[in-house]
């Protein structure tokens, strides 16, 4: 009988831990494939929000982000880019998100003579900002 119950008290021990951690925040993209991977926008997404910080204020159970880049090759040359990142609130009883826009940052840029390389990057780059700019919103980094 002992046994048994160092046994659960063992098992709650290491259980109670995984269960109070916070989730990692969903971040969805509905960005244009053939512009920006989604391995890219991911790595953005990590490398500059700092998840701690904004966790204190927006937990990861109620808050979740969605980045949106656009664009492309206009006219074969020249590369147009809108890059959005939004805080968006998750239903409670399915912890989907909802378009409710809490926060949202927008970037825009327009170079000519690019490649589809070059103009990836430049995505990239706008993404980049548009998450830096909606973290500094909110939270001060």
């Amino acid at each position: 009988m002992k046994h048994r119950l160092a046994a659960a008290a063992v098992s709650l021990m290491v259980c109670l831990p995984a269960l109070g951690a916070d989730a990692a925040y969903v971040i969805a993209d509905n960005s244009t494939p053939t512009l920006i991977s989604k391995a890219a926008v991911d790595a953005i997404w990590h490398a500059n929000l700092p998840e701690a910080r904004v966790a204190k204020l927006y937990p990861a159970k109620k808050w979740g982000f969605l980045s949106q880049v656009v664009g492309g090759l206009v006219g074969g040359q020249t590369c147009v880019v809108t890059a959005r990142a939004v805080m968006l609130p998750r239903t409670a009883p399915t912890r989907r998100l909802v378009w409710e826009p809490a926060a949202s940052s927008t970037t825009f840029d327009s170079k000519p003579n690019m490649t589809p390389a070059q103009c990836s990057e430049l995505a990239a780059e706008k993404l980049k900002e548009a998450v830096q700019s909606l973290a500094t919103s909110l939270v001060k980094v």
